[in-house]
């Protein structure tokens, strides 16, 4: 009879612990899925006048706009430009200077980053990479060496050497210092999946790929590219989500065009181009990153020199851009800036100064507004946001 009884209280006593083991796990899967982790790529070496040692890893509240650092990934080299798969379960990173890319798992619950992989690009210079929509393979554009290169993903998110790089050629832009070749800087997918633009700095031109996800291959377009003004150094580039149009940010003349895309055949018509600086400004500047607001009614551009983010407003039938004004980022040379949609939050880093700014963005009038203090993060090149 005593067995009988201590046999049951060690039944219900396994019951009650597994209880307790579910409802906490479905506690912290709950916690997890409202919490948001930003990463942030940074240069790290002496040949880029850089104090970064890895990836950051912050936890974001995206009600207030608070960030804590909770983890970097140090002892790797210029992981500068930082993309997601689609399901948020691996981070990739293209290194500065380097003829690599890197494949990391992420946990669901603390946000924490681990080393899969590492394999090469077959170019030198990774800056922009975009994985597909399927997440079968991530492309690299190549600056140094002027191409791109297509690198396998396999299920468990490892990366194979590149199958396929192809070289951009053509006549290089006016500009002795900075185009004297093939610069790509972006590499972007249109809305459908089917087409990449690829913004060339050193040509003055933007080259449009046909994507074969079965053999994951890219392949030129009947247009195969478009020429820029001379002189403009086309950097990035965004797509809107079900408008059929593509606006570039031209880092050597200071401007936004826009273009209207074909999604049938990948043709760019030219629209409109204007300044990214208040007429007054007469000092230097380099324009660089370029984000749509979560609700597609505005664009956004980052100047350095000026160290600011101008915005625009988007009219929705031609495409057209109209200036809204410049906000300050409280810093120096803001390289690049990411859009956390779910919350209206624009972060910006600030390469040159060791810093990130917040700001929320005003989904009526497209206006900023600053959160807080600048955060101090070293020499910060992109910033991307966890998918939960």
């Amino acid at each position: 009879m005593f067995q009988r009884r201590y046999l049951k209280k060690l039944i219900y006593g396994a019951i009650a612990c597994a209880y307790v083991i579910a409802v906490r796990y479905a506690e912290l899967a709950q916690a997890a899925d409202q919490t948001v982790f930003a990463y942030v790529g940074s240069f790290t070496t002496a040949q880029r006048n850089a104090q970064g040692q890895g990836i950051e890893i912050y936890q974001l509240n995206g009600d207030n706009g608070t960030m804590a650092l909770i983890d970097q990934m140090s002892g790797l080299v210029n992981p500068s430009y930082l993309t997601q798969s689609p399901d948020g379960r691996f981070l990739y990173a293209s290194h500065g200077d380097g003829d690599y890319a890197s494949a990391f798992v992420l946990d669901p619950i603390n946000g924490y980053a681990r080393l899969i992989n590492q394999a090469k690009t077959g170019g030198l210079n990774g800056a922009r990479a975009i994985i597909d929509p399927l997440s079968r393979a991530l492309l690299v554009a190549n600056y140094s060496s002027g191409n791109i290169s297509v690198l396998p993903i396999g299920q468990d998110g490892r990366l194979w050497d590149a199958t396929q790089i192809i070289n951009l050629t053509g006549e290089p832009g006016p500009d002795r210092i900075e185009q004297t070749s093939s610069h790509p800087h972006d590499v972007v997918f249109d809305p459908t999946g089917r087409f990449v633009l690829v913004p060339d700095k050193g040509l003055d031109r933007l080259f449009v790929f046909h994507f074969e996800p079965g053999q994951l291959r890219l392949s030129p377009t009947a247009q195969a590219s478009i020429q820029t003004r001379p002189g403009a150094g086309p950097r990035h580039s965004v797509f809107h989500p079900t408008l059929p149009y593509v606006w570039v940010i031209n880092e050597l003349d200071n401007t936004i065009a826009a273009y209207r895309f074909d999604k049938g055949d990948g043709r760019l018509t030219p629209l409109q181009i204007l300044s990214t600086l208040p007429a007054d400004f007469f000092t230097g500047n380099t324009a660089s990153e370029i984000a749509l607001s979560p609700n597609g009614r505005f664009l956004y551009g980052s100047n350095r020199g000026h160290e600011s983010i101008v915005a625009y407003e988007i009219d929705q039938t031609s495409g057209y851009l109209r200036i809204i004004g410049w906000y300050s980022t409280q810093g120096h040379g803001p390289r690049f800036f990411g859009i956390l949609a779910a919350s209206n939050l624009l972060l910006a880093a600030n390469e040159q100064s060791n810093s990130i700014i917040r700001f929320r963005i005003h989904p009526e009038n497209g206006a900023l507004s600053q959160l807080g203090e600048v955060i101090t993060s070293p020499t910060p090149v992109s910033i991307v946001f966890s998918k939960n």
